[in-house]
């Protein structure tokens, strides 16, 4: 009954684990590739869609992502599930707005900014260098601060493309 109670689905494989939880702090994050590519996910509500972005950014063999302003736990269930663990094996850290922007600039990280106003064709830009691309949620897209601390032209036309 009590396992019943905590499992999620009805059909599962019987196990139950107590483990440690991992440390999301950016100090932990550490890249091995000298031009870094990370995505900045901001204030994402959805648990399916940091999920598919966690899964995507694997795909796609980012360096990191960074989930800016979070508004839920990163053990959601629906996030670990959609990220297909995806979870467990990226670097993923999570911070305010201003500590990210802050580690990307401190680490000559190109911040790239998805928006409508101003937007440019992700492949006119130079991702050569390390650099962020920064997205927001489906309702209302960036913050200010995303928009004002943005290095480079900001972007979104075929963002889809690049992320899929």
């Amino acid at each position: 009954e009590v396992y019943q109670k905590l499992a999620y689905r009805d059909s599962t494989e019987g196990l139950i684990a107590v483990v440690k939880s991992k440390d999301f702090s950016l100090k932990n994050i550490q890249f091995s590739n000298k031009h870094p590519l990370i995505l900045v996910v901001e204030s994402i509500e959805k648990p399916g869609n940091i999920g598919a972005l966690l899964r995507t950014a694997d795909a796609a063999k980012l360096d990191a992502v960074f989930i800016a302003n979070p508004k839920g736990d990163l053990y959601n269930t629906n996030i670990i599930r959609s990220s297909v663990g995806c979870l467990f094996t990226n670097q993923v850290a999570i911070g305010s707005s201003k500590e990210i922007i802050d580690f990307l600039r401190e680490k000559s990280i190109d911040i790239f900014s998805a928006t409508l106003q101003n937007s440019n064709e992700y492949y006119k830009e130079d991702y050569k260098k390390a650099a962020a691309i920064v997205v927001g949620t489906e309702a209302t897209g960036l913050t200010e601060i995303w928009k004002e601390k943005a290095g480079q032209v900001s972007w979104c036309s075929a963002l889809r493309e690049l992320l899929s």
